[in-house]
């Protein structure tokens, strides 16, 4: 089924036209029937790939590579050294790529509670592995926590052309005082491209808390920003969306919330960021809605966020991406739960933020545990992965 209507969708009988008639989005089922695709373009157009296969309690992570203008992605290369050591349930432990200096490839996940032995007292590991020099194959896997713990909702990470990469996710302190008020934002900082990182340290000392169970996202502009992206748990029901900004590569951040939303369970939210000529954009979901805004180039202040346009059921799982005109792809699913799959939908907006009559959806094509990636490639058009 999901062939068939991604055929009908490059052919033309479901994919809506831009302006002049030109289709610009195109939609591609992950390859290996894998789920949880994490996407990327590079500066020479080059489409890297990461995703999720096997049990999704403890699968394994999967990276490919597709060169700028080529139809065929390269062999899969399993990221995780350990087998089984990755997971996929509940849609927001999954694993998160960046593509840093030199395009070497960076991965962090959440480690697997039923394929890695679960240290009683500090839980399940932060994981990360890179891309070894050759390109061929990735090095062995590392736990980057040493003075938080009890890791639940996803981590994230982020890389710069100047062989900075960030890894960040939220827990407690080695006190282990329980309560989501007490989990704070954890980064752990490499100078050397991934080769050695620094003992982790709170992001920020407000005392916001962060959901559990609620994903995380980071990135690194142009311009050496680091931005990390989480929902609070203040006072256990003050869940709103924050917004963290290092302009010191990751020695310190400042923060703001992006939205309030008072409810006093986790929702399991996940974001998504891209950067294009107007600056980076941030994508999240509140109360069934999916959002995104603009963030000033270079400081912490955003645009009031937008709406997904219309009404969807249970949107969430946001995807970002930016082409070099500043026309902007939101993606997101609808229909998606526990253990139950749901619709791709789709909006591009163009460089002044108005929406285009380049909309869609695809019922159906979002897998249990699944989500899309979203990618801008060098000749303007957009890419959607599920």
């Amino acid at each position: 089924m999901y062939r068939i209507l991604t055929a009908l969708l490059l052919c033309g009988s479901l994919a809506p036209v831009g302006a002049a008639g030109e289709k610009r989005v195109s939609v591609e089922r992950t390859p290996g029937r894998g789920i949880q695709p994490q996407a990327l373009a590079d500066e020479k157009g080059n489409l890297h790939l990461l995703y999720f296969q096997g049990d999704p309690a403890a699968g394994n992570l999967m990276y490919v590579r597709r060169a700028a203008g080529q139809r065929e992605f390269s062999a899969p290369l399993r990221v995780n050294s350990q087998e089984g050591s990755a997971i996929a349930v509940g849609s927001i432990r999954g694993g998160q790529l960046a593509v840093g200096k030199g395009g070497r490839v960076h991965v962090a996940w959440n480690g697997s509670q039923k394929a890695l032995p679960k240290n009683p007292i500090a839980g399940v590991p932060m994981l990360y592995a890179r891309l070894n020099d050759a390109g061929t194959a990735f090095e062995a896997q590392r736990n980057l926590m040493t003075v938080s713990a009890i890791l639940d909702g996803g981590g994230t990470v982020a890389a710069d052309g100047q062989g900075n990469v960030y890894v960040a996710w939220h827990g407690l302190g080695q006190d282990l005082v329980k309560g989501e008020g007490n989990r704070k934002v954890w980064v752990s900082v490499s100078r050397d491209d991934g080769q050695t990182f620094a003992t982790e340290h709170p992001a920020w000392a407000e005392p916001t808390g962060a959901c559990g169970c609620c994903g995380m996202r980071g990135y690194a502009d142009r311009q050496g920003n680091v931005y990390l992206l989480y929902r609070a748990a203040t006072d256990k029901s003050n869940r709103g969306m924050y917004l963290l900004r290092s302009a010191d590569r990751g020695k310190s951040f400042t923060g703001q919330p992006l939205d309030q939303w008072e409810i006093d369970s986790c929702p399991m939210s996940s974001e998504a960021f891209a950067e294009g000529p107007n600056g980076v954009y941030a994508a999240w979901d509140t109360r069934g809605q999916v959002y995104f805004t603009r963030i000033d180039p270079g400081k912490l202040t955003a645009d009031v966020p937008r709406p997904a346009p219309g009404r969807g059921a249970a949107r969430k799982h946001p995807a970002l991406a930016v082409n070099a005109r500043g026309d902007v792809l939101l993606a997101w699913t609808e229909g998606t739960g526990w253990n139950r799959g749901g619709s791709l939908a789709w909006q591009v907006y163009d460089k002044d933020g108005n929406p285009t009559a380049e909309a869609g959806q695809l019922p159906g094509a979002v897998p249990v545990w699944g989500l899309p990636a979203a990618v801008a490639g060098p000749d303007g058009r957009f890419t959607i992965l599920h």
